[in-house]
Parts: structure tokens; sequence; C-alpha cells
């Protein structure tokens, strides 16, 4: 059997604080003599981003350090799973307000996973994103920081939080300013709405990727439009059913969306809440959804394809995957792309 790990993929759905190591949030709450909130008995979306807003605060009220420590961590985590590209999901203006102290911040959180990922033969970028529950002026100055460092380090736009609640035309201005600016626009959809949500993401933000997106198995006709558009969705498997947009892995769409010929790739999300990382999540695809090799490798090869990795990186990362295919045993040597 084909090692996964040996599988070169891109990680693109990983929101940065929510990747923490659980022995890193157990130190940095030791630190601070504070208690660590059980969400295990949760399932609304609520109780896991009160627990994910507890991890969050733990770094951005802590030395600097701590946000360094935990970008290092996520990159090498990445790594040991098998990515050859990991982009992170960040606000630098949930940290820092001005602008000029956040983009100095979002430029140390580049600076140290570039360095990271160099040191391990993989690459890096970051996704900013703004928050669907926050000002849309806020969200156009995160995409004005975004933009800033467009082909320094920042990738992609996204937009996050409970997209049931808070519809994504406000933030049409911001999404504007980053795809000027060359960014994949990348917004959640599609997860706790249906699939008039993804339809709005593509409409009025204009997105070539979302993330989540799996409620468009409810509709056909948007569906054959992802296909024929060629628009990916940022799955996550574990976290749909934590959060109960999914009933069962069982059930999950996945195998549905692939079907509609549908682009689609694998991601942990938050792993920090939800437990599985990205290998896990390939591991569960193929023994839970039954995915064959083939459909695997081709949605490693997607991740790779709808990142925003650069080109010496992507070519180099589809070579290894099309030759990890064709190899029973796993490859001798891990991919060292040109970063």
């Amino acid at each position: 059997m084909r090692s996964l790990a040996r599988l070169p993929k891109a990680h693109l759905h990983l929101h940065l604080e929510g990747a923490m190591r659980p022995a890193t949030l157990v130190e940095l709450a030791d630190e601070r003599g504070e208690r660590i909130p059980d969400s295990s008995h949760g399932r609304s979306f609520e109780d896991f981003t009160s627990s994910y807003r507890v991890a969050a605060r733990l770094v951005r009220e802590g030395p600097r350090e701590n946000l360094l420590r935990l970008v290092r961590e996520v990159v090498e985590d990445a790594a040991a799973d098998g990515a050859v590209w990991i982009e992170p999901h960040v606000n630098p203006l949930t940290y820092e307000t001005d602008p000029d102290a956040a983009l100095d911040l979002m430029d140390l959180v580049i600076d140290e996973g570039r360095r990271t990922a160099a040191g391990l033969g993989i690459g890096f970028g970051v996704l900013v994103f703004a928050r669907r529950d926050g000002d849309p002026a806020e969200g156009v100055e995160a995409a004005r920081l975004a933009a800033r460092r467009a082909g320094s380090g920042v990738v992609a736009f996204g937009l996050a939080g409970d997209e049931a609640r808070n519809a994504p035309e406000p933030f049409a201005e911001a999404f504007a300013i980053a795809r000027d600016a060359g960014l994949i626009s990348a917004p959640h959809a599609g997860e706790l709405a249906g699939p008039a949500s993804v339809r709005a993401a593509l409409d009025r933000l204009g997105a070539r990727r979302v993330a989540h997106g799996v409620r468009a198995v409810e509709d056909p006709d948007l569906l054959v439009r992802l296909a024929a558009e060629g628009v990916v969705l940022d799955v996550c498997p574990t976290s749909n059913v934590a959060l109960g947009v999914v009933e069962s892995l069982s059930a999950h769409p996945l195998p549905l969306l692939l079907d509609a010929g549908v682009r689609c790739t694998l991601n942990a999300d938050d792993p920090l809440l939800f437990g599985p990382g990205l290998l896990e999540e390939y591991e569960t695809a193929r023994t839970v959804f039954a995915l064959t090799d083939p459909q695997l490798a081709a949605i490693a090869r997607t991740s790779v394809e709808a990142s925003g990795a650069p080109h010496a990186l992507v070519e180099g990362a589809v070579t290894l995957i099309g030759e990890w295919l064709d190899t029973p045993g796993p490859l001798a040597d891990r991919f060292r792309p040109v970063v």
C-alpha cells in the first residue's frame, strides 16, 4: 500500500491558531494559570469558536515568541504529514489594530514561516482573512494589508465566520481589492449556510476556492457550475462532522462532489479542536470514503495546483505525485521544492 505520508500535498484550509498543538496549548495556559475549556461535549459553532478564541488569546496576549513558536510548529506538523506547501489563515488585525503594526506582525509570520519551511524543504504562504462578524471596513483594511504583501508572502484572501448570520455582500469591496492585487479569492461558504452562500461567494466575491463548500451538493445546478468553472472546494471532513454539518463521516458528500466533477482538496481546518491533522484526513478518505489512490493523487494534485505556491514548486510536486502513483512502494526521497 502506498504511503499517504509520502504523497506530496498542500494544506490550504488551516486556521493558524486552531492548528496549535494540544501540548502547546496546555503549556501556554499553565504559564498564565488559566484553565483550558472543554469543548469535547459541544457541537455548535459557538462552542468550538469559544475554545478557539481562548487558544488565540493565549498567543495574542503573550510574548511574540508564542506566535513565532506557533508558526514553527504548524509548519513542522505540515511537513510531517507530507505537505510540500502550507497556507495558514491569519488575520493580523486581530493582533494589532494599527495597520502599520499589523503589517509588521504579518511580516514576522511570513518570515518565520518561510524560514522554517525552507529548512524542511517545503513552501509557505499566508491567506489573510476578514472576519464576517466584523465591520466590513475592517475587511477592507485587511485586504489592503494583504495586497501590500501580495507576491511577498501573502497569496490569498478569505472570509471566515458564520455565513448563516453574515452575508458576503458587504465584503465585496475588500475582495475586489484582493483580486486586483492578484490574490486568490478563497472565502468560507457552504458550511453553516446552504448552496446560496456558495453562489454568493462566486458572484459577489469572485471565489476561485471555497473553504468548505460541501453544501453545494444540495443543488445539482450549482455542482455543474462549480465543475465547469473549475472552482475548488477546500473540504474538511472531520470538522464538518464535529459541527453537525453532516451526520457522520460515512454520510459526508466528498465522494458525491468528486463524482460530479468538482475539484476538491482535503484539509484539517482546526486540528486543535477537531483532532485529525492533514495526513489523517487523507487516511480517512482512503478508509472511510474508499477513495482509490488515483483519486487521492488527484486531490493532492488539485491542492498544489490551486494553491498560491510558486510555479516551480507546483511543477515539481505534480511530477512527484505522478511518481507516487506509478510506484507501489513509498517514494525514496522527499520532494525538495525551489522556494
